[in-house]
Protein backbone atom coordinates (compact mmCIF):
# COMPACT_ATOMS: atom_id res chain seq x y z
CA UNK A 1 0.00 0.00 0.00
CA UNK A 2 1.50 3.39 -0.83
CA UNK A 3 2.36 5.74 2.46
CA UNK A 4 3.53 9.14 0.81
CA UNK A 5 4.77 11.44 2.92
CA UNK A 6 3.78 15.26 1.56
CA UNK A 7 5.90 18.02 0.59
CA UNK A 8 5.73 19.48 3.81
CA UNK A 9 7.54 22.76 3.13
CA UNK A 10 6.73 23.23 0.07
CA UNK A 11 5.19 26.91 -0.15
CA UNK A 12 6.79 28.17 2.39
CA UNK A 13 10.69 26.97 2.64
CA UNK A 14 10.76 26.77 -1.12
CA UNK A 15 8.36 27.74 -3.83
CA UNK A 16 5.14 25.00 -4.55
CA UNK A 17 5.01 26.13 -8.05
CA UNK A 18 6.08 23.12 -10.37
CA UNK A 19 7.31 25.70 -13.24
CA UNK A 20 9.12 28.26 -10.63
CA UNK A 21 10.50 25.61 -8.64
CA UNK A 22 12.16 23.82 -11.76
CA UNK A 23 13.76 27.42 -12.93
CA UNK A 24 14.84 28.17 -9.94
CA UNK A 25 16.77 25.06 -9.69
CA UNK A 26 17.79 25.43 -13.07
CA UNK A 27 19.59 28.91 -12.39
CA UNK A 28 21.48 27.68 -9.25
CA UNK A 29 22.83 25.17 -11.18
CA UNK A 30 23.90 26.93 -14.76
CA UNK A 31 25.31 29.37 -12.04
CA UNK A 32 27.37 26.94 -10.39
CA UNK A 33 28.23 25.58 -13.80
CA UNK A 34 30.45 22.71 -12.48
CA UNK A 35 31.62 19.59 -15.04
CA UNK A 36 29.74 16.43 -13.63
CA UNK A 37 31.45 13.29 -12.45
CA UNK A 38 30.93 9.71 -12.23
CA UNK A 39 33.23 9.88 -9.51
CA UNK A 40 31.25 11.84 -6.84
CA UNK A 41 29.71 9.58 -4.55
CA UNK A 42 28.27 11.49 -2.16
CA UNK A 43 27.50 15.48 -1.27
CA UNK A 44 27.23 17.50 1.98
CA UNK A 45 24.75 20.18 1.28
CA UNK A 46 22.62 22.82 3.33
CA UNK A 47 18.80 22.78 4.41
CA UNK A 48 17.85 26.45 4.80
CA UNK A 49 14.70 28.02 2.49
CA UNK A 50 16.15 28.21 -0.88
CA UNK A 51 16.39 32.34 -0.65
CA UNK A 52 18.81 31.38 1.57
CA UNK A 53 21.07 28.51 1.12
CA UNK A 54 19.35 27.34 -2.76
CA UNK A 55 22.29 28.95 -4.50
CA UNK A 56 24.91 27.55 -2.34
CA UNK A 57 23.28 24.07 -2.66
CA UNK A 58 23.81 24.05 -6.25
CA UNK A 59 27.49 23.48 -5.75
CA UNK A 60 26.99 20.37 -3.95
CA UNK A 61 24.07 18.87 -6.13
CA UNK A 62 25.73 20.46 -9.49
CA UNK A 63 28.72 17.86 -9.45
CA UNK A 64 26.26 14.28 -9.41
CA UNK A 65 26.09 12.53 -12.84
CA UNK A 66 23.43 10.63 -12.12
CA UNK A 67 23.87 7.94 -15.22
CA UNK A 68 24.98 5.06 -12.90
CA UNK A 69 23.49 5.77 -9.92
CA UNK A 70 20.50 4.37 -8.70
CA UNK A 71 19.82 4.92 -4.99
CA UNK A 72 20.30 7.62 -2.95
CA UNK A 73 21.05 7.23 0.67
CA UNK A 74 19.80 10.77 2.66
CA UNK A 75 21.52 11.49 6.12
CA UNK A 76 19.71 14.17 7.79
CA UNK A 77 19.61 15.59 11.11
CA UNK A 78 16.67 15.64 13.38
CA UNK A 79 15.28 18.92 14.73
CA UNK A 80 12.17 18.60 16.54
CA UNK A 81 11.88 14.41 17.21
CA UNK A 82 14.30 13.16 20.05
CA UNK A 83 16.39 9.83 19.55
CA UNK A 84 19.73 8.52 20.38
CA UNK A 85 19.24 6.23 17.16
CA UNK A 86 18.61 6.55 13.53
CA UNK A 87 15.19 6.48 12.52
CA UNK A 88 13.82 5.03 9.08
CA UNK A 89 11.14 6.45 7.21
CA UNK A 90 7.75 4.27 7.33
CA UNK A 91 6.99 5.96 4.06
CA UNK A 92 7.28 4.16 0.56
CA UNK A 93 7.43 7.67 -1.90
CA UNK A 94 8.54 10.80 -0.69
CA UNK A 95 6.64 13.66 -2.96
CA UNK A 96 8.14 16.90 -4.48
CA UNK A 97 6.26 19.71 -6.29
CA UNK A 98 8.27 18.44 -9.46
CA UNK A 99 8.43 14.51 -9.40
CA UNK A 100 8.02 11.94 -6.44
CA UNK A 101 11.00 9.57 -5.60
CA UNK A 102 10.16 6.26 -4.59
CA UNK A 103 11.66 4.63 -1.32
CA UNK A 104 13.84 1.63 -1.44
CA UNK A 105 11.88 -0.44 0.68
CA UNK A 106 13.94 -3.51 0.45
CA UNK A 107 16.98 -1.71 2.39
CA UNK A 108 14.62 -0.42 4.55
CA UNK A 109 14.09 -3.57 5.67
CA UNK A 110 17.81 -4.80 5.43
CA UNK A 111 18.27 -1.88 7.22
CA UNK A 112 15.72 -2.84 9.92
CA UNK A 113 16.93 -6.36 10.14
CA UNK A 114 19.89 -5.17 11.57
CA UNK A 115 17.48 -4.22 14.64
CA UNK A 116 20.01 -0.66 15.24
CA UNK A 117 16.94 1.30 13.70
CA UNK A 118 14.02 2.67 14.99
CA UNK A 119 10.85 3.49 12.65
CA UNK A 120 9.78 7.58 12.51
CA UNK A 121 6.19 7.72 11.53
CA UNK A 122 5.21 9.92 9.35
CA UNK A 123 4.24 12.74 11.80
CA UNK A 124 7.69 12.85 12.52
CA UNK A 125 9.03 12.55 8.80
CA UNK A 126 6.90 15.65 7.25
CA UNK A 127 7.88 17.57 10.72
CA UNK A 128 11.47 17.31 9.59
CA UNK A 129 12.93 19.58 6.88
CA UNK A 130 16.42 18.36 6.81
CA UNK A 131 15.85 15.85 4.30
CA UNK A 132 13.40 17.33 2.67
CA UNK A 133 15.27 20.59 1.83
CA UNK A 134 17.39 17.95 -0.47
CA UNK A 135 14.56 15.75 -2.09
CA UNK A 136 13.65 18.78 -5.41
CA UNK A 137 17.69 19.27 -6.34
CA UNK A 138 17.82 15.05 -6.03
CA UNK A 139 14.03 14.95 -8.44
CA UNK A 140 15.74 17.77 -10.69
CA UNK A 141 19.22 15.85 -11.09
CA UNK A 142 17.67 12.54 -11.60
CA UNK A 143 14.90 13.49 -13.89
CA UNK A 144 14.07 10.76 -16.74
CA UNK A 145 16.46 8.29 -14.20
CA UNK A 146 15.00 5.12 -12.05
CA UNK A 147 16.62 6.40 -8.71
CA UNK A 148 15.08 5.50 -5.11
CA UNK A 149 15.35 7.12 -1.84
CA UNK A 150 16.88 5.26 1.57
CA UNK A 151 16.02 8.40 3.87
CA UNK A 152 17.81 8.17 7.58
CA UNK A 153 17.11 10.11 10.33
CA UNK A 154 20.09 10.96 12.28
CA UNK A 155 19.34 11.25 16.05
CA UNK A 156 21.36 12.57 19.27
CA UNK A 157 23.56 9.60 18.49
CA UNK A 158 26.88 9.22 20.92
CA UNK A 159 30.25 8.62 19.45
CA UNK A 160 30.33 4.98 19.72
CA UNK A 161 26.86 5.00 17.72
CA UNK A 162 28.02 6.95 15.30
CA UNK A 163 30.87 3.97 14.28
CA UNK A 164 28.55 1.84 14.39
CA UNK A 165 25.94 3.00 11.88
CA UNK A 166 29.36 4.47 9.85
CA UNK A 167 30.41 0.10 9.93
CA UNK A 168 26.97 -1.02 9.17
CA UNK A 169 26.29 1.22 6.36
CA UNK A 170 30.23 1.12 4.52
CA UNK A 171 28.88 -1.40 2.80
CA UNK A 172 26.60 0.39 0.59
CA UNK A 173 29.50 3.02 -0.01
CA UNK A 174 31.51 -0.11 -1.82
CA UNK A 175 28.21 -0.47 -4.24
CA UNK A 176 28.97 2.43 -7.05
CA UNK A 177 25.49 2.79 -7.76
CA UNK A 178 24.79 4.13 -4.51
CA UNK A 179 24.87 7.84 -3.66
CA UNK A 180 24.66 9.73 -0.79
CA UNK A 181 23.13 12.59 0.57
CA UNK A 182 24.26 14.53 3.96
CA UNK A 183 22.19 17.15 5.02
CA UNK A 184 24.18 20.02 7.69
CA UNK A 185 24.30 23.73 8.13
CA UNK A 186 27.34 25.01 9.35
CA UNK A 187 27.45 27.52 12.00
CA UNK A 188 24.43 29.04 13.51
CA UNK A 189 25.75 32.16 15.01
CA UNK A 190 23.84 35.19 17.47
CA UNK A 191 21.52 35.18 20.57
CA UNK A 192 19.01 33.54 19.34
CA UNK A 193 21.13 30.35 18.78
CA UNK A 194 23.08 30.54 22.17
CA UNK A 195 26.24 30.67 20.31
CA UNK A 196 28.68 33.80 19.74
CA UNK A 197 31.95 32.74 19.58
CA UNK A 198 34.08 35.59 18.38
CA UNK A 199 37.66 35.59 18.18
CA UNK A 200 38.90 39.42 17.86
CA UNK A 201 42.15 38.32 15.92
CA UNK A 202 40.41 37.53 12.75
CA UNK A 203 38.30 41.10 12.63
CA UNK A 204 34.59 41.30 12.19
CA UNK A 205 32.56 39.10 13.74
CA UNK A 206 31.50 37.71 10.25
CA UNK A 207 35.27 36.55 9.12
CA UNK A 208 35.64 35.23 12.95
CA UNK A 209 32.81 32.86 11.57
CA UNK A 210 34.22 32.07 8.73
CA UNK A 211 37.34 31.27 10.25
CA UNK A 212 35.60 28.94 12.52
CA UNK A 213 33.73 27.00 9.90
CA UNK A 214 36.73 26.45 7.81
CA UNK A 215 38.61 25.02 10.25
CA UNK A 216 35.87 22.49 10.54
CA UNK A 217 35.19 21.93 6.97
CA UNK A 218 39.17 21.16 6.60
CA UNK A 219 38.58 18.62 9.20
CA UNK A 220 36.25 16.97 7.52
CA UNK A 221 38.05 16.65 4.51
CA UNK A 222 41.17 15.17 6.22
CA UNK A 223 37.94 12.40 6.69
CA UNK A 224 38.94 11.73 10.24
CA UNK A 225 36.00 11.75 12.50
CA UNK A 226 38.17 11.71 16.16
CA UNK A 227 39.49 15.17 14.66
CA UNK A 228 35.69 16.34 13.63
CA UNK A 229 34.57 15.46 17.32
CA UNK A 230 37.43 16.48 18.95
CA UNK A 231 36.79 19.92 17.22
CA UNK A 232 33.20 19.93 18.13
CA UNK A 233 34.08 19.32 21.58
CA UNK A 234 36.15 22.16 21.71
CA UNK A 235 34.58 24.84 19.93
CA UNK A 236 31.10 23.58 19.93
CA UNK A 237 30.16 24.88 16.51
CA UNK A 238 26.29 24.71 15.88
CA UNK A 239 26.83 22.71 12.84
CA UNK A 240 23.38 21.28 12.93
CA UNK A 241 23.91 17.76 10.89
CA UNK A 242 27.50 17.29 13.16
CA UNK A 243 25.69 13.59 13.36
CA UNK A 244 24.95 12.70 9.97
CA UNK A 245 28.44 14.41 9.12
CA UNK A 246 30.24 12.20 11.55
CA UNK A 247 28.32 8.91 10.72
CA UNK A 248 28.93 9.41 7.06
CA UNK A 249 32.55 9.81 7.98
CA UNK A 250 33.23 6.59 9.63
CA UNK A 251 31.43 5.34 6.32
CA UNK A 252 34.09 6.74 4.11
CA UNK A 253 36.77 5.09 6.70
CA UNK A 254 35.39 1.82 6.85
CA UNK A 255 34.58 1.64 3.17
CA UNK A 256 36.88 -0.46 0.81
CA UNK A 257 37.23 2.56 -1.85
CA UNK A 258 38.93 5.65 -0.85
CA UNK A 259 36.36 8.21 -1.12
CA UNK A 260 37.90 12.36 -0.44
CA UNK A 261 35.69 15.14 0.87
CA UNK A 262 36.43 18.82 -0.39
CA UNK A 263 34.10 21.75 0.29
CA UNK A 264 33.64 23.29 -3.26
CA UNK A 265 31.60 26.18 -1.86
CA UNK A 266 30.76 28.43 1.64
CA UNK A 267 28.28 31.18 2.27
CA UNK A 268 26.76 33.22 4.97
CA UNK A 269 23.33 34.37 5.12
CA UNK A 270 24.30 37.59 6.05
CA UNK A 271 27.55 39.04 7.25
CA UNK A 272 27.40 39.68 11.19
CA UNK A 273 29.47 42.78 12.33
CA UNK A 274 27.77 43.13 15.72
CA UNK A 275 27.20 40.94 18.65
CA UNK A 276 23.34 41.94 18.21
CA UNK A 277 22.75 40.31 14.60
CA UNK A 278 22.78 36.55 13.51
CA UNK A 279 23.46 34.02 10.44
CA UNK A 280 23.24 30.84 9.32
CA UNK A 281 26.29 29.31 7.06
CA UNK A 282 25.89 26.58 4.20
CA UNK A 283 28.95 25.00 2.80
CA UNK A 284 28.43 22.48 0.10
CA UNK A 285 30.86 19.35 -0.63
CA UNK A 286 31.45 16.74 -3.16
CA UNK A 287 32.95 13.75 -2.03
CA UNK A 288 34.59 12.08 -4.66
CA UNK A 289 36.64 8.72 -5.62
CA UNK A 290 40.26 9.10 -4.82
CA UNK A 291 41.92 7.33 -7.31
Amino acid sequence: MEKIRRASHAGSWYTDDPKKLEEELDGWLKAAALAKSPDVRGVIAPHAGYSYSGRAAAYAFGNIDPTNISRVFLLGPSHHYYTPKCALSTATVYKTPIGDLPIDLEVIEELKATGKFESMDLRVDEAEHSMEMHLPYLAKIFEGHQVKVVPILVGAVNADSEAMYGKLLAKYVDDPSNFFSVSSDFCHWGSRFNYMHYDKKHGAIHKSIEALDKMGMDIIETGDPDAFKQYLQEYDNTICGRHPISVFLHMLRNCSIKIKIKFVRYEQSSQCKTMRESSVSYASAAAKVDA
